[in-house]
């Protein structure tokens, strides 16, 4: 089968878009959300972010510091109809990036979990609705969607199969998205996202994913646990690069209705992963240890996704090579350690 070719659109176009468009950030303050308002307010968009900075999710104030004069912060709470129903007025673009996005929080209190990521989105979708129909909408979706695949690389065409309670309604978010912009007119899409890194990831405590914890497990050159062999795959994209996809697919309505993959380039096994944090940082080792049962039962074994769909719709691909992302990172952690790491809770293996 031949590829889809990428549209063909002038290189920047999608960045001088933003040029004094309002555009809104749920979740702005936390990791993917406050560097995707970092690029905004440097191509002159005015910003609006919004963050409830519920404790463990992620959201800190320092993750805008240099640039919070040129952004509007507003701390509210996504699931509160009459501050949505206010906020999204006048509003061009709204990146819908507030959610719960830890798989074993979403087991503990699975109530939780459905508040955030169903009636938070819900809220935000009926605000537009009901407020404003022409904003366009971009949800950041995820890849635990998918579940255990059944062939690699995943495309968007893989069964949705989820493993757990978050990725059940992160689908159902998703879907909601889709619905509002096939059935109400407020246009609408998700990107799926894999494993995201980079600078103002929450690293406090390590469920929420595992690269940012070995990320700083490998600033402290402490031990890193891999369970089982470490075999397992897994492709890497750099958090600047991700804030490339949602510019574009916020600017181009080519994405409305659709679903995009939005991965890394090459796959890694995570023992490999795991070497090479240790070699730009260097310091620490790996340990392989036995499978906490709790884990285990959610795991989706080898995982790497396939993200020619949203090449072909945008012309989007990763650019920042993994060597140099993790040397970024480890940079920016070393120099902002305590602003990230304080509070961590007693150390456990990811």
């Amino acid at each position: 089968m031949t590829s889809p070719q990428p549209v063909e659109r002038r290189r920047d176009a999608h960045r001088d878009f933003y040029a004094d468009k309002r555009v809104m950030i749920t979740g702005g303050l936390g990791f993917i959300g406050s560097n995707l308002a970092r690029h905004l307010a440097a191509l002159g968009a005015r910003v609006l972010v919004v963050d409830s900075l519920l404790p463990d999710c992620g959201g800190n104030l320092f993750n805008v510091d240099g640039v919070a004069d040129q952004l509007t912060v507003n701390i509210a709470d996504i699931r509160q109809p009459s501050t949505m129903n206010y906020l999204v007025r006048g509003c061009d673009v709204i990146f819908s990036l507030a959610g719960q996005v830890s798989h074993i929080d979403s087991l503990h209190d699975p109530y939780a979990d459905l508040e955030v990521n169903c009636r938070g989105q819900l809220t935000l979708l009926e605000a537009c609705r009901n407020h404003n129909t022409s904003a366009k909408v971009v949800y950041a979706g995820t890849r635990q969607v998918y579940g255990r695949p059944d062939s690699l690389p995943v495309d968007e065409s893989h069964l949705v199969r989820p493993t757990d309670v978050n990725g059940i309604n992160k689908a159902a978010g998703e879907y909601y998205h889709l619905v509002y912009n096939n059935v109400f007119g407020v246009r609408a899409c998700s990107l799926r996202l894999t494993n995201v890194y980079g600078p103002r990831q929450l690293i406090k405590h390590n469920r929420q994913g595992f690269i940012g914890w070995f990320i700083r497990l490998a600033v402290e050159g402490r031990p890193i646990s891999l369970y089982g062999d470490g075999s397992q795959l897994r492709d890497l994209v750099y958090v600047d690069d991700v804030v490339d996809a949602f510019l574009r697919a916020g600017s181009n309505d080519d994405c409305n209705g659709e679903v995009f993959n939005v991965g890394g380039s090459e796959p890694i096994s995570l023992q490999a992963l795991a070497s090479k944090l240790i070699g730009i940082a260097g310091g620490g080792r790996v340990d392989c240890v036995p499978w906490p049962a709790e884990k285990k039962a959610i795991d989706i074994g080898s995982f790497y996704a396939d993200s020619s769909k949203l090449h072909a719709a945008t012309g989007w691909a990763p650019t920042v090579s993994l060597d140099d992302g993790l040397t970024r990172t480890i940079e920016f952690y070393r120099a902002n350690f305590a602003r990230y790491a304080r509070d961590a809770e007693q150390t456990e293996r990811s």
